[in-house]
């Protein structure tokens, strides 16, 4: 099974633990970026830095640069998230059978696990692979963060889209496509609020081997940036979860005991830093 991947250069916070993960068992890593170095709403992005730090970790000149006009006037910052990952998908697809398309504040803590269950979607008649990822909310101490998680504080995962797609799908927004999809979870159960409770899952894998998703996990002035450039800035703005986000962050405990009062929004957790930490900088 020949893989590759793709890699969208915006936020460089954890963009080398992310792909340094991976980089060893994908052939090619198609590198996707605004040749202007603007974002989706046209806001400028820290762009030299994840390019030099993408540059740094290619040892093997596995990185196929694919510079690209994705800050489209006139189009939803949605539209133009949805358009740049299909022109990276479709570049990547090139030799492959299937693409990796993991967001650089993603990390995978056991690439083991997770080539493992992608055998198992390939195997199958699925084209799409959903993988779990816990959802860390902010940094509440040096080795501490507020995870998302369930009622009573149980595990809770996340899924975004199909983090592995076969060759030649078009995703039909951000990273979703219409496609049979293979599901693991960390549970025999759907644990994930936003799908339905009957949702069927394949596949078992250990709390330890889910994706960390580094999502909020920034200082407030990086934030208040990011919101700006990205795909759901309208909707972020609108929301009014900057202000919830940075509540959080300074009463983390509160947040936590009050978990099990909520029966809508996300639920908080404080938890360890994961064994496999990525590097915010």
């Amino acid at each position: 099974m020949r893989l590759n991947a793709y890699v969208m250069i915006a936020d460089p916070s954890f963009l080398t633990a992310s792909v340094s993960a991976y980089y060893p068992f994908v052939d090619r890593i198609v590198v996707s970026y605004d040749s202007r170095g603007l974002s989706w709403t046209g806001t400028p992005l820290p762009l030299d830095d994840g390019l030099a730090r993408i540059r740094a970790l290619d040892t093997e000149g596995k990185c196929d640069f694919r510079p690209g006009d994705f800050a489209r006037e006139g189009f939803d910052p949605m539209d133009n998230d949805t358009f740049q990952r299909n022109d990276a998908l479709a570049q990547a697809s090139d030799g492959a059978d299937w693409v990796l398309q993991l967001d650089t504040d993603e990390v995978l803590p056991r690439p083991d696990v997770f080539r493992e269950v992608l055998r198992h979607a390939d195997e199958s008649a699925a084209e799409g692979l959903e993988y779990p990822a816990r959802w860390l909310y902010t940094r509440v101490g040096t080795e501490r963060f507020l995870e998302s998680c369930g009622a009573l504080w149980r595990t809770s995962s996340s899924y975004p889209g199909p983090v592995a797609v076969r060759a030649g799908t078009t995703l039909t927004h951000a990273r979703q496509a219409d496609v049979p999809l293979y599901r693991a979870d960390v549970r025999p159960w759907n644990t994930d609020p936003s799908h339905q409770r009957d949702a069927v899952v394949h596949e078992v894998v250990a709390r330890d081997a889910a994706i960390i998703h580094y999502s909020w996990v920034r200082s407030p002035e990086y934030i208040a940036r990011k919101v700006g450039w990205s795909g759901h800035s309208e909707e972020l703005r609108a929301s009014g979860e900057y202000g919830r986000w940075l509540r959080a962050r300074k009463r983390p405990v509160r947040t936590t005991l009050a978990a099990p009062f909520h029966r809508h929004g996300r639920r908080f957790r404080i938890v360890r830093a994961p064994a496999h930490l990525g590097q915010e900088s």
